[in-house]
C-alpha cells in the first residue's frame, strides 16, 4: 500500500529551517542510509515542518 505525502503544513514550531535541518541530518545518520516506514513518515513531516520554517531563528521577545 502507497502512502501519499500530506501537502498540509501546520505551524506547529517556531523552530528555525536551520534546526529542523539539524534533525533531518540526524535522522539520517541513525537510520544508516535507509529509512523505515516510520522514519520516512517522519522525514516527510520535518520536510513540510522544515519548507516552512523561517531561515533564521525566531526571537524570543
Amino acid at each position: 500500500m502507497l502512502h501519499s505525502m500530506s501537502t498540509t503544513v501546520e505551524p506547529s514550531s517556531e523552530r528555525s529551517a536551520a534546526e529542523v535541518n539539524e534533525e533531518i541530518r540526524a535522522l539520517w545518520l541513525r537510520s544508516g542510509g535507509t529509512l523505515s516506514v516510520e522514519q520516512r513518515e517522519e522525514y516527510q513531516r520535518l520536510v513540510l515542518e522544515w519548507a516552512a520554517a523561517p531561515s533564521e531563528p525566531v526571537k524570543a521577545a
